[in-house]
C-alpha cells in the first residue's frame, strides 16, 4: 500500500524563455525595443544629435531682390519659412518645410535668458514666425546636401566646330533666357575664352548653339576662370551687351532719370560659395587689398598679387565682403563671397593672402598650404555642446573624384548667387520706347535672381562636410 509523503514546497523561479537581456540601466525607464524579431530591453532613444549649423545673411528686410512688391506700397510681412526658401532657391521645398517640421531651424534671440541665468544663443522658430529686418536664422549643414550624379558632365570632344553633342550639352546648361540674356550654370574645367590650343571654348559653344532667333550668337559679358563653375552671364544683343558692360564696370557711373533703373543698379550683386584651408579670424568683414600683376622669372607666365603700399607699381582697387557660413570642420571651412570690384582672381588673391585661408584646389595662390595640407579626418570641436565632432563618410560616395578627400581636389570656388536689372525691361524704359505704365513693363520685375547648384565635386566636399556627428 501506498503512502503518500508530503514534499515541503520550494519556491522555483520560473525558467526565462525570452531573450530579454537587460543590460544596467544608464538613466530614464528602460525601454523594450525589438529589432529582427529579438527583444531587448535598453535606455530611451537620443534626441536628434546635434549637426553643424549654416548661417543665413541677416534677412534684408522687404522687398526681397528679384519679388515682386505690392502695388500699393504697403509692407509685406516675409515668415521665415519664405526667407528660408527664398535663400535656398535651388533646393527643393519638401528638404526645407522638413526641417522646420522636425525643429531643426534656429533663430538668434539674445534677450532670451534661461533659468541658470545663461544667455541663451538661439530659439526653434516655427515656418510662420515672421523675420524681422537683421534677424540671423540658423539651419544644419544637411538642408543642402543632395544627390551626386555618377556621371560627371564634361565637354564631349574639342574639335573646331562643335558638334551635335557639345551643342546639346551647352543648352543643357542654360538656366534662364529671354530676349536680351542667357544666364548658364558653367561647369569647371570648361574654358570661357577660347584660344589657340582650345577650340571648345564658352564663347565658340555659344555662337554655335545659343543663337536661337537671333542672327549672332550671345557675346560675353563677365569672365569666370575655367576651373571655378557657377552662375554666368551673356548678352544676346549689341543693346544688351552694351549696357551690361557698362553695368560690370567699375568706372564711376552717372546717374539716370529713370529712378528704377538707378535703384536696381544699386541692388547689383554676385555671391559665391568657396571651401577654404582653414577659417578666418573674423566671422564677416570687408576686404580692401589693391592688386597688381607681376611677371615671374620665366618672363611669360603672369601672376597676381597683393600691391604694396610704396607707389612704385601700378595697382587696381579690389574689394571683397566676405561672410562665414559655418564652424570649422576637418580644418575647413565654408565662406560666402561678395565681389564689389571686377578684378582677374581677385577672390583667389584675396582668400590666399588676404586672409590667409586659400580655396580647396587653388594650386596657383594656395601651393604653400597644400603642398604640407594632408587630405584626412581632423578632431573637430562642435561650438554649442563643446564635443568633438566624429567623421560618418556617407556611403557610395567616391572621394577621388575632385572632392575634399582626394589627392588633388578641383578649386572649389562657385558663382551661386546672381541679382541684376532685368535687361529687357529697361532697354524698352531707357531707350523711351514704352512708357513705365505700360502693360507690357508694368508685368516685368525690376531685378532678376538666379541661383545655381553646386558642381559634383562640391556637392561630394558638402556631404562628406555635413557628415560630421557628435
Amino acid at each position: 500500500m501506498w503512502r503518500s509523503t508530503r514534499v515541503p514546497y520550494r519556491h522555483v523561479s520560473p525558467r526565462e524563455y525570452s531573450r530579454i537581456c537587460p543590460p544596467p540601466p544608464t538613466g530614464g525607464e528602460p525601454l523594450i525595443r525589438v529589432s529582427n524579431h529579438v527583444a531587448r530591453l535598453g535606455p530611451p532613444k537620443e534626441g536628434p544629435k546635434p549637426r553643424q549649423l549654416l548661417s543665413l545673411p541677416p534677412f534684408p528686410g522687404h522687398p526681397l531682390p528679384g519679388k515682386r512688391s505690392h502695388e500699393d506700397g504697403a509692407v509685406s510681412r516675409v515668415t521665415a519659412v519664405s526667407w528660408v526658401k527664398y535663400y535656398f532657391d535651388e533646393i527643393r521645398d519638401s528638404a526645407i518645410q522638413s526641417h522646420f517640421n522636425k525643429g531643426l531651424v534656429q533663430m538668434e534671440c539674445p534677450n532670451l535668458i534661461e533659468k541658470e541665468g545663461r544667455m541663451k544663443p538661439m530659439r526653434q522658430i516655427r515656418p510662420s514666425d515672421v523675420v524681422d529686418v537683421g534677424a540671423r536664422v540658423f539651419v544644419p549643414v544637411s538642408v543642402a546636401e543632395s544627390r551626386v550624379s555618377r556621371r560627371f558632365d564634361c565637354i564631349p570632344s574639342g574639335t573646331l566646330n562643335p558638334n551635335a553633342d557639345e551643342i546639346k550639352y551647352l543648352q543643357r546648361l542654360v538656366k534662364y533666357k529671354d530676349s536680351a540674356i542667357i544666364v548658364l550654370n558653367k561647369p569647371p574645367k570648361l574654358p570661357v575664352k577660347g584660344n589657340l590650343p582650345v577650340h571648345n571654348g564658352m564663347d565658340a559653344l555659344a555662337a554655335a548653339a545659343l543663337s536661337y532667333d537671333c542672327k549672332e550668337g550671345p557675346k560675353l559679358v563677365h569672365r569666370l576662370d575655367t576651373e571655378s563653375s557657377g552662375l554666368h552671364l551673356m548678352g544676346r544683343t549689341r543693346e544688351s551687351v552694351s549696357l551690361l558692360q557698362w553695368l560690370y564696370t567699375d568706372i564711376n557711373k552717372g546717374k539716370s532719370p529713370c529712378k528704377a533703373w538707378n535703384d536696381a543698379c544699386d541692388a547689383k550683386y554676385q555671391s559665391y560659395w568657396a571651401l577654404v584651408i582653414g577659417s578666418p579670424k573674423e566671422k564677416e568683414g570687408l576686404i580692401c587689398a589693391p592688386l597688381t600683376k607681376v611677371v615671374l622669372d620665366d618672363g611669360k607666365t603672369e601672376r597676381v598679387i597683393l600691391a604694396h603700399q610704396s607707389g612704385f607699381q601700378t595697382s587696381q582697387q579690389a574689394i571683397t565682403q566676405y561672410r562665414v557660413l559655418g564652424p570649422t570642420i576637418n580644418g575647413c571651412s565654408w565662406i560666402e563671397l561678395r565681389p564689389l570690384t571686377s578684378r582677374k582672381h581677385q577672390l583667389r588673391v584675396h582668400c590666399a593672402e588676404a586672409l590667409g585661408t586659400p580655396i580647396v584646389g587653388d594650386f596657383k595662390y594656395g601651393w604653400f598650404v597644400h603642398k604640407r595640407w594632408k587630405q584626412i579626418p581632423q578632431v573637430d570641436i562642435e561650438p554649442t555642446s563643446g564635443l568633438p565632432y566624429k567623421l560618418r563618410r556617407p556611403a557610395g560616395l567616391d572621394v577621388q573624384k575632385g572632392s575634399v578627400l582626394s589627392k588633388v581636389p578641383l578649386l572649389h570656388l562657385h558663382c551661386r548667387e546672381l541679382v541684376l536689372p532685368n535687361i529687357a525691361k529697361f532697354l524698352l524704359l531707357l531707350d523711351e520706347k514704352l512708357d513705365d505704365q505700360h502693360p507690357a513693363v508694368v508685368s516685368k520685375p525690376d531685378l532678376l535672381r538666379f541661383c545655381a547648384l553646386m558642381p559634383s565635386h562640391m556637392k561630394i566636399s558638402w556631404n562628406l562636410m555635413s557628415s560630421y556627428l557628435v
